[in-house]
Parts: C-alpha cells; structure tokens; sequence
C-alpha cells in the first residue's frame, strides 16, 4: 500500500514539535490517555442524546506494555474512528476532532473534552519511532489500522478488531544519545506517569500490575508447621484516583481529608494552618484548593525554591508549577487550579497569558489576602505561628516591583511595638497614637533589644510616642517603599527631624547652636569627611552622642549592602553621617574646657566621641587600636 504524505505544513509541525515545543518526553502518555478519554467522553455524549446500548459503568481506558517488544498500547472502548476521521484527525496534524465536536456542544455545559488543539497525539513520536492505531467507530463493522514512522508519512488500511474504540500501540525508540527510551517500557515508571499527570482523568484507567503475597507451598517444615514462600501475579488494578479532592463538596471533603491530601502531596509534616477552597463560575470557571503552610521549607529563601501552584485542565495535569496564578508576594502558598477555560497553545505545557489566566490569578490573590486577614483577626496566634516562617516574604512582597503589591500586604505585615512589647499591625500602631502624634516612627537595629537601646528613642519616648522596631533587612525598605500609612509619614528616630519640637523649642536650639559654632566647626574639622556636619543634638536626654543621617540612605541601609558579598559597588553606598552632641551632657562640657586649654587634648577628646557614637551605633571602626590608645592617653 502506498505511503501517504502529511501535507507541508503538517510536515513541518511534525518536525518542530518533535524537537522543540515538548520539553519533557514524558508527557506523551499525558496526551495518548486524554485522547482515549475525549473518545470515552464522546461516546457517552451519545450513549444520553441517542439512548444507545451502552453503560457507563463499562468505559475504561488501558495501559499495557511489552518489555521485550519495546511497545506501549493505550486502549479505550470510546467512539472510535472510521477511514474518514482516521484522515482528517491523524493525517492533518493541528486538527482536532475533539475541537471540532466541542464548538457543536457549545450549547451544553456538561461537555467537557481535554484535547482542543490536535497535536497531543504527535507527542507519541517523543519515544516512538513507530506508532499504530487501530480503531473501529462505533456502530460501524470495519475496523481500521494507521501507522506511521514520523514525518514522512503514514498508511491507511482495513485491519481486525472485534470491538469498537482505539488502541494506540507505541513501539519505543533505541536507547541512544544518551537518551534511556528503554525506562519507559517499565512497569513503575508508567504508573507513576500515570498518577503524576493523569490521576484525575474521569474514566478509570487499568493497568496489570505485579502484586505479591506471602502463600503456602504445600509443604511443612521440620516442626510440621505449613511452609510459605513470596509469589507474585498479575492484578488488573484501576491506578487513577478519578474524582480529584477539589472537585468534591464539603460535605464529601472534610478539613482532615483535606489536610491529609496536602500532607501526601506537598510531602509536609505539618497540618496547614489554613485551607482555602475556591468554585469560581462565571466568565471564567475554576475550582481550587489552596494551603497556607505552617513551616516554610528548607530552601524556601534560595534560589532553590520553585513556587507555584500545580495547574489541571479538566483533571489532567497541565503544569506542576505554575508560577503565573500565584503572586510573588504569597509564593508560600501550595495547592492546585483546575479550570477547563484555560486558553492553552499548541502545547499544553506552555501557557497562553491571556485574560482568563489574569482573572484567575487576580481572584486567587484575593482569597489568599482576605483569609490570611481573617486568620490575622479571628486566630492570632495561628497567624503568629505562620507569620514566623513567611512574615519576611510578606515584607519583601511590599519592596518587590517597586511596590507593585504594597497595597495587597501592607495590613498583613507585623513589627514589634516597644510601648506595647509585642508584635503589632500599622493599623493597630496607628489606632493607639496618642492626639498630636503626625508620624509612625520607627528604630533600625539588629535586635528588639538592641533598639531598645538606641539613645535616639529618649525624645520619641518621653512624648509618650511609641516606637517600632526594625529588625530585619528588607523592614526599612519596606516602609520606605510604602512611605506613609493612613497618611501619617513614617519617620527614621536616626534621621534629621523627627517633627517633635515646637516652633519655639526650634528658635532656642537654632540659638544655643550658634552660640557653640566655635567649637562644633572644630570637632568637624577634626573629624573631616567621616561625617556631613556635626550638632547639638535635640534628640539626647541622657546619652553624650550618636549618629544621625541626612539623605534616603540610613546607617541600615549602608550596612546591608556592606554585607553583600561580591557586589563592590555595593559597599560604595554610603550614608551622609551626622555626629550629634547633647549640649547638656558632662562630656560636652569637658570638651568645652579642653578647647580653651589643651586644643591636643579637644582633638583627641572629638575622636573619641565619634567613634563612641559609631560603636553606640553598631557601626564598624577603622581602626580599634587607634581608638583605644586615645582613651589612654586621656588617663
């Protein structure tokens, strides 16, 4: 019989899906099992429309395999195909039958078929270098047999085959280029295939499987008792679960099957803290089953980590991770979408952005926002426990695209209150402010502890002012990117103006500064370029110095990116230093006296309260050594 040709284009799409729009081998079974279960799916139609003969208790789809052959066969009882739909669905590649029958069901809902683009069945050839089917369409007394060795052809011809429906027979490739073809034809591999990517496919699907067991051999041991010994057979067992779990009610899914269902598949220890469950219908319908984890994995802060939500048409696989229906901001998040509106291209491996995928991944996002604020809420300390291993996430989704999400997270972030000593929202921060109050502000440090300490805080505090502490990298860039919140400024305690003093406070310290130029112009002088300017200090009580900063770079921000490594640009960010002297304080006084009497001693004296100042601020000294045999020397 004469080979036929596939037409140019088919020809050439044969070849490009071959070798470039598959990423992943595997998936062949994927496509071979969705197009048995369109053909269930077709027939079943029928068997309601027509009443014809048929149960449905009867359909199934299976996957067989011979070792030594090199073969794969899938096999249904659907529609089948005669002469006719053999050419049109498997001589032209990119037409789809099942396409095809999908636009004249339009009108009814309850349709649903998986395969919309008519090159899932080319992916055979990722393996195969021969494939066969043999169909019979139902009601009709011909059967048929197509093969094809790839892009050069295929033939047509009658063949036996008792019952109606298709059997696609794949014979495997060589092993070769490295490439183990051999792993496929293996009893393991093909289950698991099987339950990766098609557990959920509505019709059972059967495989003979080795089972063993312990039985008796007819014969006894020494002691009489009957001997035993391990024997295997063939069973042939349903290996797809059917009804995935988010598909069911409520009532059909408790919380504890739920739990259970994450545990098994995200491979978590703990229970979520919370499950939310989604059945969007409208322009765009999907189901899904989102977690919020407890613990965040290992590697959950590397480049390791791969987030994403696993992403199911119709039950069958489309994506494990698929990261374009998950903002970043919630990346913790775990859990699957199933809708059968998706727009998929050619491949169903590689998505199509389009507005369904927006809309879906724009709902998504409110859900997850609206029950971490109901758990915020109504169950702190489970919020509490989450928010110990994904709070910085929530943070860094504030940062990231230059504050894209900052609206999303903003209510959800917590920092530590030093008046109320716990772990507080901005909400919550401003709800307490006492009257006069115009700003949050907020204290850098490495510690709740070590903020504490800052002698910056004591003018904050003394107005009854409360304080927040920033303890983490990313917190100041945080509300630095959100700048304000319910319209109140947030304010650095180590910055230049903290908005405390009063007109009149600000004309007597302008007053008493002017007074002291003399000796504050020294102490620069002495100081140089290590500091922009130095000043009498309205914000010490008690303490003699510290460091303040001029400009959008904080002393936080200059020891961050002094620590990342291999970035020497990095390093190069400096904060525009301000040495502040309490006027009131002993030392002050002693450096007065000094001034007048011993300029040496002043000099050393000025040095001294730098570097005091840089280690109050946990700031790195040039040189220690140096710096103690000034101490010295004042003895």
């Amino acid at each position: 019989m004469a080979k036929k040709q596939f037409k140019a284009e088919s020809k050439q799409l044969l070849n490009l899906m071959i070798n470039s729009i598959y990423t992943h081998k595997e998936i062949f079974l994927r496509e071979i099992i969705s197009n048995a279960s369109d053909a269930i799916d077709k027939l079943h139609y029928r068997s309601i429309t027509e009443n014809l003969p048929v149960s449905r208790e009867d359909f199934k789809i299976t996957v067989s395999w011979d070792e030594d052959a090199r073969t794969i066969t899938v096999a249904d009882n659907g529609i089948g195909m005669n002469k006719e739909s053999m050419e049109s669905n498997l001589g032209v590649i990119a037409h789809s039958g099942s396409l095809d029958f999908k636009k004249t069901m339009e009108e009814n809902p309850d349709v649903d078929i998986i395969g919309q683009f008519g090159v899932g069945f080319y992916s055979a050839f990722l393996v195969s270098d021969k494939v066969t089917v043999r169909s019979k369409a139902y009601g009709e007394d011909t059967a048929w047999c197509w093969t094809s060795e790839g892009a050069d052809g295929y033939t047509i011809k009658e063949c036996d085959k008792p019952d109606y429906g298709t059997e696609v027979e794949m014979h495997i490739k060589p092993d070769e280029d490295g490439e183990d073809y051999s792993d496929f034809v293996d009893e393991y591999r093909l289950k698991e295939l099987v339950k990766k990517y098609s557990d959920y496919v509505r019709w059972p699907i059967h495989m003979m499987l080795e089972k063993g067991a312990m039985e008796e051999t007819g014969e006894k041991d020494e002691e009489g008792n009957p001997k035993k010994e391990w024997k295997t057979h063939l069973e042939d067992t349903v290996v797809n679960s059917m009804v995935p779990i988010w598909q069911r009610s409520k009532e059909d899914a408790s919380d504890e099957d739920c739990m259970k269902f994450y545990r098994e598949k995200f491979r978590d220890f703990e229970d979520p803290v919370s499950i939310i469950r989604v059945n969007a219908e409208g322009a765009v319908s999907y189901k899904a089953m989102l977690f919020i984890p407890k613990v965040a994995p290992y590697n959950f802060y590397s480049r390791d980590f791969e987030p994403g939500l696993q992403l199911y048409s119709s039950g069958v696989m489309i994506m494990d991770k698929c990261k374009d229906v998950l903002p970043d901001c919630f990346r913790f998040v775990r859990g699957v979408v199933d809708s059968p509106d998706l727009s998929l291209n050619i491949s169903r491996e590689m998505l199509q952005h389009d507005r369904q995928l927006s809309t879906i991944k724009s709902n998504i996002e409110k859900k997850i926002k609206n029950e971490l604020a109901r758990l915020l809420a109504d169950e702190r300390d489970k919020y509490l426990e989450f928010y110990k291993s994904f709070g910085t996430q929530l943070k860094y989704g504030i940062v990231d695209g230059y504050g894209a999400k900052a609206d999303l997270v903003k209510d959800l972030v917590l920092f530590h209150s030093m008046s109320q000593d716990r772990l507080v929202t901005l909400k919550e921060y401003v709800e307490a402010m006492p009257e006069g109050q115009s700003r949050i502000y907020y204290a850098s440090a490495e510690s709740v502890a070590r903020a504490k300490q800052l002698p910056q805080t004591e003018q904050v505090r003394d107005k009854g002012y409360d304080i927040i502490c920033l303890t983490e990298d990313v917190d100041e860039f945080a509300v630095r990117t959100l700048r304000q919140y319910d319209e109140k400024d947030f304010c650095d305690i180590a910055g230049n103006d903290l908005g405390i003093e009063t007109e009149e406070e600000k004309k007597e310290a302008d007053a008493k500064e002017e007074e002291e130029k003399e000796i504050l112009d020294f102490v620069k002088e002495t100081v140089g370029d290590k500091v922009s300017s130095v000043k009498l200090s309205r914000k010490l009580k008690t303490h003699a110095v510290c460091l303040s900063t001029e400009g959008e770079v904080s002393l936080e921000m200059e020891k961050y990116f002094a620590s990342i490594p291999g970035a020497p640009e990095m390093n190069q960010v400096k904060a525009q230093r301000v040495l502040e002297i309490n006027g009131s304080h002993p030392a002050f006084e002693a450096l007065k006296k000094a001034y007048a009497e011993d300029k040496g001693k002043a000099a050393d004296m000025a040095k001294i309260m730098y570097v005091q100042a840089l280690l109050i601020a946990g700031m790195p000294v040039d040189d220690i050594m140096d710096y103690s045999d000034l101490v010295f020397k004042l003895f």
